[in-house]
């Protein structure tokens, strides 16, 4: 399907719609958000992943790179050390509130409609990213995620699947992950001079190991001109002897490509 353009007007309309949808699914879904941090870290490590914090992007000024590293720490100080308790949601952006000049966020590089901008917060897509990732190698429940609609870089140096991150814009495109094991678990988060690093920690060690792999990567010509990128995500579960238990269904990732799929340094599966 083509994307639809929509006017300034509605688009201020529908984000102020759904804002406030939010807001209320937050008083009245009858969820449980989990909103107590420990400066302490739980015992043991499920999945550690760290990527870097200054890349040279095609047509993306640097100013923007090095913003982005201060909005990142400024919502890493809000959910740092969370611990989500059995029953318990992590809700990104109940933690991270609204990003705001005044709470000192800056300007950095936003994607819309398929479209680099710059923006006040921009940048924490990166944190969602991390953050979706590594819940997909522990036994957490990801309950929200909303995939990206465009895919606006080629796939040099990647190291993950096409499909892999989770797109954030406040407050209604959230992650939100449920704990619904029997056992709390930590997301610790830092900074280094070179990398973003987050961890989930869990008051038990692991019992299961994941390995997360793409099925039914496609890239078609569309019918209104351009590309499409399609994949199916999936995850092979074994136990710490490496026996396979299974394997599950992840998600189901569409996108627009804007950059021609035959570049030097593109996919081409």
């Amino acid at each position: 399907m083509k994307p639809i353009k929509r006017g300034r007007l509605r688009l201020a309309a529908g984000i102020s719609y759904y804002r406030m949808k939010r807001y209320a699914s937050w008083v009245v879904n009858g969820r449980h958000f989990a909103s107590v941090r420990s400066a302490s870290p739980l015992p043991h490590l499920h999945k550690r992943h760290q990527t870097p914090l200054l890349r040279q992007l095609k047509d993306v000024e640097m100013w923007m790179q090095h913003n982005k590293v201060t909005n990142l720490r400024l919502a890493i100080e809000r959910i740092n050390g969370i611990v989500i308790r059995p029953g318990e949601t992590f809700s990104y952006w109940k933690l991270i509130g609204k990003p705001t000049r005044r709470k000192g966020y800056l300007e950095g590089m936003l994607l819309s409609h398929g479209r680099v901008l710059s923006g006040v917060g921009g940048g924490l897509c990166q944190l969602s990213n991390l953050i979706y990732w590594m819940t997909l190698f522990t036994p957490l429940t990801v309950t929200e995620r909303h995939r990206h609609s465009y895919d606006v870089f080629p796939d040099s140096r990647r190291t993950q699947p096409f499909g892999s991150g989770a797109t954030c814009f406040y407050n209604y495109l959230d992650l939100q992950i449920a704990n619904r094991t029997n056992q709390a678990f930590q997301l610790c988060l830092w900074l280094t001079d070179s990398d973003l690093v987050g961890e989930w920690r869990a008051e038990l060690p692991p019992t299961r190991r994941y390995e997360v792999y793409e099925k039914e990567h496609w890239i078609t010509p569309a019918i209104w001109g351009g590309y499409e990128r399609h994949n199916l995500l999936y995850r092979r579960v074994y136990d710490l002897e490496g026996a396979y238990i299974g394997d599950e269904f992840i998600t189901e990732n569409h996108a627009y490509m804007m950059y021609e799929p035959l570049l030097p340094g593109s996919s081409q599966q």
